[in-house]
C-alpha cells in the first residue's frame, strides 16, 4: 500500500458504519486467487471509512447474518459437486438476499451455480439454485487468455479466463458486457458475465476487482446505500490498480 492509500485509510478512520461481506465456499471455490476479490472489498470499504467485516462461508457452517455484500469464487467439478447439496440448502437465503437488492460478485464456478444448472462434459448434471437465468454445458473446447470486455456499467472491464463449462443467457438477464479480445461466456456470441438486479456474474479470474476498482465500488456503494440508506464515498487509493490496468490492457490475447 502506499503512503498515500495509508493516509486515506486513517482520514476515513471516523466510520460510518459496518459492511459485512460474506465469501461463499474459499475452501473450495477459491481457484485463480478469487480470495482477492473480498479483500480487494475488505481494503477499499476502509478507503471509504466504512469498518469491513470479511466472513468465510464454507460447507456445513451457519449461515452469517446481516449480509451486505456476497462474493463467490471458481472451482473445479469437483469442488463443485462437493458444494452442491450445501448450495442447494442455502438457495432460499441467497434468492432472497438477490431479491432485496444485496450486491452480490459471482466467479466461474459459482456464476454457473447461480444459474439453472451446469451439464458436465460426461453428461452429468450439476444443478444450480436459478437465481440467474443462465445454463452451462461443459465442452471439449477450453476457453484461456485475457479479455477485454466492454461494459455500460464498469467502462473497460480486464480479467483472464480459463474455463470449459459455456453458458447462455436467457431473457431474465443481460450481459455484463462485450468482448472485443476474448470469449466470455462461451464461444460464439460475443458476450461476457451476467448482470440481474446487483448481482455481477463473470468468467474473468484474475483477481478480478483488483483490475477493475470500479465493480469493487459498484459492489461497496450499493451495500451502504442498501443498509444505511446513502452512501458517502472517501478517497481510495486506486494508483496500483491503474497500473495493473495498463499493464493487463497490452497484454496479447
Amino acid at each position: 500500500m502506499s503512503q498515500a492509500g495509508t493516509d486515506s485509510a486513517t482520514v476515513n478512520s471516523a466510520g460510518k458504519g459496518t459492511l459485512r461481506v460474506v465469501q461463499l465456499y474459499p475452501r473450495d471455490m477459491n481457484i485463480y486467487g478469487d480470495w482477492g476479490n473480498a479483500l480487494v472489498l475488505q481494503q477499499r470499504i476502509r478507503w471509504h471509512g466504512y469498518t469491513p467485516e470479511l466472513l468465510e462461508y464454507n460447507v456445513g457452517d451457519p449461515f452469517p447474518d446481516d449480509v451486505d455484500i456476497i462474493v463467490g469464487g471458481g472451482g473445479q467439478d469437483s469442488g463443485q459437486l462437493v458444494i452442491q447439496d450445501d448450495l442447494q440448502a442455502r438457495a432460499g437465503v441467497l434468492k432472497d438476499l438477490a431479491e432485496d437488492g444485496a450486491p452480490m460478485l459471482v466467479i466461474c464456478g459459482l456464476y454457473q451455480l447461480f444459474g439453472h444448472f451446469f451439464k458436465t462434459r460426461t453428461g452429468a448434471v450439476i444443478p444450480g439454485i436459478g437465481i440467474l437465468d443462465v445454463e452451462t454445458h461443459g465442452t471439449e473446447e477450453r476457453l484461456i487468455g485475457n479479455v477485454k470486455v466492454a461494459t455500460p456499467e464498469f467502462g473497460e472491464v480486464l480479467g483472464y479466463e480459463n474455463h470449459s463449462g459455456q453458458t447462455t443467457l436467457g431473457s431474465g438477464v443481460r450481459p455484463l458486457g462485450s468482448t472485443p479480445k476474448g470469449m466470455g461466456n462461451n464461444s460464439s456470441d460475443g458476450h461476457e458475465g451476467a448482470r440481474y438486479r446487483n448481482i455481477v456474474a463473470s468468467y474473468l479470474h484474475g483477481s478480478l476487482l483488483p483490475k477493475n476498482p470500479a465493480i469493487a465500488d459498484f459492489l461497496i456503494r450499493t451495500a451502504a446505500e442498501r443498509k444505511y440508506g446513502s452512501f458517502v464515498p472517501g478517497h481510495p487509493d486506486d494508483s496500483y490498480a491503474e497500473l495493473a490496468r495498463e499493464h493487463a490492457a497490452r497484454r496479447p490475447r
